[in-house]
């Protein structure tokens, strides 16, 4: 599974979105780019999370971290023409690409990307 910033600050306990429709305990061990995490762990901050306390949230999660390479950045940018109406940010993008790289889904709370034609399984959060 693959994850993005804005589904794991949900997770977190002051990330503050209710999961309704996926049980977050399937985060746990699910893949995630090292700029998503960098989103997530900001976000964290910006929202009051002490740095400590954010990096330990996530960390309980034991995600497995991966670069955002060159083929990754291809791939990302080959998803920007089909994703543009829907205003998916290089973030969104990431993580999309990394659910085709590895042939699992993706999670969200975003319904657009649920009409999104790019061949990856989105799995909803709510």
């Amino acid at each position: 599974m693959s994850v993005c910033s804005r589904r794991i600050r949900s997770y977190c306990p002051v990330g503050g979105e209710p999961f309704t429709r996926f049980e977050p305990s399937r985060l746990a061990n699910a893949s995630i780019r090292a700029v998503n995490l960098s989103e997530v762990l900001a976000r964290l901050e910006e929202i009051g999370m002490p740095e400590n306390a954010a990096a330990g949230a996530v960390a309980r999660l034991n995600l497995r971290v991966i670069a955002f390479d060159e083929p990754q950045a291809r791939a990302a940018a080959r998803l920007r023409p089909v994703t543009r109406h829907a205003g998916l940010s290089l973030g969104d993008r990431a993580c999309l690409a990394l659910g085709d790289m590895l042939g699992c889904a993706v999670v969200t709370a975003d319904r657009v990307w649920v009409s999104l034609d790019v061949g990856v399984e989105v799995v909803m959060i709510r």
